[in-house]
């Protein structure tokens, strides 16, 4: 044999001759259709089949199901979320009735915003908290220990834990502008 027919012969016998990634592709065909299963005449998998199929993607849907998971991903801390639901149930069930979205129904320069905090004095936690449990003017104090009797509220009195939720609440909503708070049905 001469060199070139040695040549063509080569090139007859590799194009039988399977190569190793055209089997790994079959190999891989195969699988895929031992997992997705074979087919009845009428086109639906048989139950053996439909098993091996959910067997085969449980896995990776319960996979993404909890990646996209609100409470996998939450925007902030769990606790802090909890504090500010706590702060804006308080809010709701004490302070609304004069300060509805942040205003002052009684005292329009006394508002919730930060602009007439800082004006006013108020407009850190410390303080916020310190007027909620003391009262100041027209606004009464809601502390359990509040007095002179006269500036404390007559309505149920807050725990100094729940005046301290209250008063990262307003702090946070004032430093957003007070966005609209809508009602969770507490």
């Amino acid at each position: 044999m001469r060199e070139g027919q040695r040549d063509r012969s080569k090139m007859q016998l590799a194009s039988v001759v399977p190569t190793a990634a055209s089997l790994s592709k079959q190999v891989l065909q195969r699988n895929n259709f031992k997992i997705f299963g074979e087919h009845e005449a009428n086109g639906n998998l048989h139950k053996p089949d439909k098993v091996k199929l959910l067997r085969f993607l449980a896995p990776h849907l319960v996979a993404a199901v909890v990646a996209l998971s609100p409470i996998s991903n939450p925007p902030v801390s769990l606790g802090e979320t909890l504090d500010v639901h706590k702060g804006a149930t308080l809010f709701r069930r004490s302070c609304i009735g004069c300060h509805d979205a942040g205003g002052n129904i009684i005292q329009p320069g006394a508002t919730l915003f930060l602009d007439d905090l800082k004006r006013n004095g108020v407009d850190t936690e410390e303080e916020i908290y310190r007027v909620t449990y003391y009262g100041k003017g027209r606004m009464p104090g809601f502390g359990q220990n509040c007095t002179p009797r006269g500036q404390c509220t007559f309505g149920p009195r807050l725990s100094e834990d729940e005046i301290k939720l209250l008063s990262h609440f307003v702090k946070s909503q004032a430093d957003q502008g007070w966005p609209n708070i809508q009602n969770q049905g507490d």
